[in-house]
Parts: C-alpha cells; structure tokens; sequence
C-alpha cells in the first residue's frame, strides 16, 4: 500500500484536533477516554501522531472526534475559519 502525505503530513485534521483538544482544556488521554467511551479505541500516543500529522485519520475517527470535540467535521480539515 502506497502511503500520501499531503504537504508533508498524513492527515488535514491534526492541528485543528490540537486546538479544539486544547480550548477544552483536555489532555491527550481524557480525550483518548472519550473517544473509546464513544466506540474508537485509540491510545493517547495515536492522538499525539494524529496531531503533528504523523498518523492517518480515518472517516469514522474523524466524524467521533468532532462529536467529542464539539466542533464539525468541516471545521477539523480546515472547510470552516472559525467554529
């Protein structure tokens, strides 16, 4: 399987789930918790690769962290300037 970086990075979303994690004043493991009580089993160092845009996003992970995370899907890949 080819890996695509775009810009340098696997993933649009990583500095935007930064920045939402951030202004809610979560840590990288309570929203890790998060995500798995809302069905994404995922460990805080995914979330640490995720945001410097080492790791892949997949659809399904996309659509809980904006859930979690309070903000939309637009938003996380940089559709929207401001949520």
């Amino acid at each position: 399987m080819k890996i695509y970086d775009y810009e340098g990075k696997k993933n649009l979303s990583g500095e935007r789930i930064y920045q939402a994690r951030t202004r809610k004043h979560l840590s990288q493991a309570e929203l890790a918790a998060q995500m798995q009580v809302q069905g994404v089993i995922i460990e805080r160092e995914a979330i640490s690769k995720i945001e410097t845009g080492d790791r892949f996003v997949s659809d399904y992970e996309l659509m809980v962290f904006a859930r979690v995370l309070g903000v939309t899907m637009d938003w996380l890949v940089g559709k929207d300037q401001q949520e």
